[in-house]
């Protein structure tokens, strides 16, 4: 069975990345590298970058928005953690012959271009687990 490669970002849910950013640049020291809209996911996502650790602040753009349901039930905080994973169409058949539960059945696009696929949190210890490809033409 494939192995991640590395940890690619944590996720991070919040009504406003504007109203976060401050605490993510002074109070951590983050570098802003800026934010993108996933216009089929519903969210803006602001991406900052601490080492070699990026952070992204999903931020609902409706309220039909997993990540908007996410808050109203949760409120803001840790919404997965990502992997960057090779050949993702066969990680998600492996992780399904062994009995786990995805919630993306086949690879979508995420931000910055790469392929994306969530485990359901049943099938990771309660954790949302994200499993990442970059394509050809994706940041580091």
């Amino acid at each position: 069975m494939g192995t991640a490669k590395a940890l690619n970002h944590i996720g991070i849910a919040v009504v406003s990345i504007a109203e976060q950013r401050e605490f993510y640049e002074t109070v951590l020291g983050a570098e802003f590298e800026g934010v993108e809209e996933v216009a089929d996911q519903k969210v803006r996502v602001g991406f900052f970058r601490i080492g070699e650790v990026r952070l992204e602040l999903l931020e609902p753009t409706t309220d039909e928005s997993t990540v908007a349901k996410f808050i109203e039930k949760r409120g803001e905080g840790l919404h997965h953690v990502a992997y960057t994973v090779e050949n993702l169409p066969a990680r998600i058949a492996e992780l399904r012959e062994k009995g786990l539960r995805m919630i993306d059945e086949s690879p979508r696009k995420g931000a910055h271009g790469m392929d994306i696929a969530f485990l359901h949190p049943r099938s990771s210890n309660g954790v949302l687990t994200e499993l990442c490809e970059p394509g050809a033409h994706t940041p580091a």
